[in-house]
């Protein structure tokens, strides 16, 4: 397992590579070109340029997270094609810069859902929150809370500009069912499978947050059915999974191990935190640690381990501690993601160790103390 870190780039993150050079374990960082709109193009000299910075501080760019796909591609208008050659245009110019796997989603209209960015914890730190009954409600002031707690940063999937338009994107996607939206998702990709396999990249889709549906907007990446049936319709090892344990940790009756187990072969990215749920359909985002969420975290990275995983991870968001959120992008402050680094490596490590104890053992080269 590769572990990595979300980083957005100079100027627009609290965070620097510097600081992220001093967690133990992380060796790529996650990006992307977080002012490009869906559809926009990417100029190779600045994602060179991007791609140089990160690797001149010794971390690996293997993985770019929010190449965006354009509201057509996702409606399924007449336009898509233009769209998805510059889709491929991009998959080509990140590939020439040794980036492995892109991380997408195919979500209409909104990308991650919160109704609180800072809800209060018992111990003082704030997370992201969700009611599950202010989702009935008008989506424009869920809209604007978000892009305002973003303040001066960028929040993929929430760009100001677009979000302006919300009636006129709802209208948009007014006919389009979830049969429609998975035809249109399997057309994407069937067209950009030759251009990934020409270049080695991985596409890998990030399941819907949270999974199930909202506003009366489909979700059809949400549970090991629908992931099954989407990894079957395109049925190419380049088409692939991104395993978030939060999103699919949403709803209770989603079996994670088993998911690991069963696509593991197709998981090239791995999410990994904790969520703590409520009877109400609430739930909030919470440590790492086994015991304050509902997600068995030690158990996904045993599975993980036992089945081979060498796919990258990250620890994805966390809480904002002592008083950071008065100066980090929602969900992405420095202490609590540094935690789940230390976290999660160190169930790894746990795991690792074992393995090679119980080698020695039946090679019967166990010595007292050597370890």
């Amino acid at each position: 397992m590769k572990m990595t870190w979300r980083w957005y780039g100079e100027g627009n993150d609290n965070i620097t590579l510097d600081q992220i050079r001093q967690i133990p374990g992380v060796s790529g960082i996650v990006w992307s070109l977080h002012h490009k709109t869906a559809g926009e193009v990417w100029e190779e000299n600045e994602i060179l340029a991007e791609a140089e910075q990160i690797k001149a501080k010794g971390f690996s760019a293997a993985v770019v997270e929010s190449v965006n796909v354009h509201d057509d591609i996702k409606i399924g208008l007449p336009s898509r094609d233009r769209y998805i050659e510059v889709y491929a245009d991009t998959i080509r110019k990140l590939a020439a810069v040794g980036v492995e796997v892109i991380c997408y989603n195919f979500m209409p209209v909104f990308d991650w859902t919160r109704t609180d960015l800072y809800y209060p914890l018992p111990d003082g730190s704030n997370a992201l929150f969700y009611e599950k009954a202010s989702i009935s409600a008008d989506p424009h002031g869920m809209a604007e809370m978000i892009i305002r707690g973003g303040g001066d940063f960028t929040i993929p999937g929430w760009e100001p500009d677009r979000l302006a338009r919300l009636d006129e994107l709802f209208a948009a996607y007014a006919d389009v069912t979830e049969a429609k939206l998975f035809d249109n998702l399997v057309y994407f990709l069937q067209k950009l499978m030759p251009i990934c396999e020409e270049c080695g990249i991985k596409m890998a889709i990030h399941p819907d947050d949270p999974a199930w549906p909202i506003f009366g907007l489909p979700r059809i990446v949400r549970s090991q059915d629908t992931i099954r049936r989407l990894l079957n319709a395109v049925d190419n090892p380049h088409n692939g999974l991104t395993f978030c344990s939060g999103s699919l940790g949403t709803n209770p009756h989603n079996d994670l191990p088993a998911i690991i187990r069963e696509f593991k072969d197709r998981i090239y990215f791995a999410h990994l935190r904790n969520v703590k749920l409520f009877d109400n359909g609430d739930f909030v985002e919470v440590s790492h640690k086994l015991g304050d969420g509902n997600v068995n975290l030690p158990e996904l990275v045993r599975v993980l381990h036992e089945n081979g995983y060498a796919g990258y991870a990250r620890p994805d968001h966390g809480r904002h501690l002592w008083g950071e959120e008065a100066r980090c992008r929602p969900g992405y402050g420095l202490y609590d993601r540094a935690f789940g680094v230390m976290y999660l490596l160190g169930v790894w490590d746990g795991l690792e160790n074992a393995e090679r104890h119980a080698a020695q053992t039946q090679g019967g080269d166990v010595r007292v103390g050597a370890e």
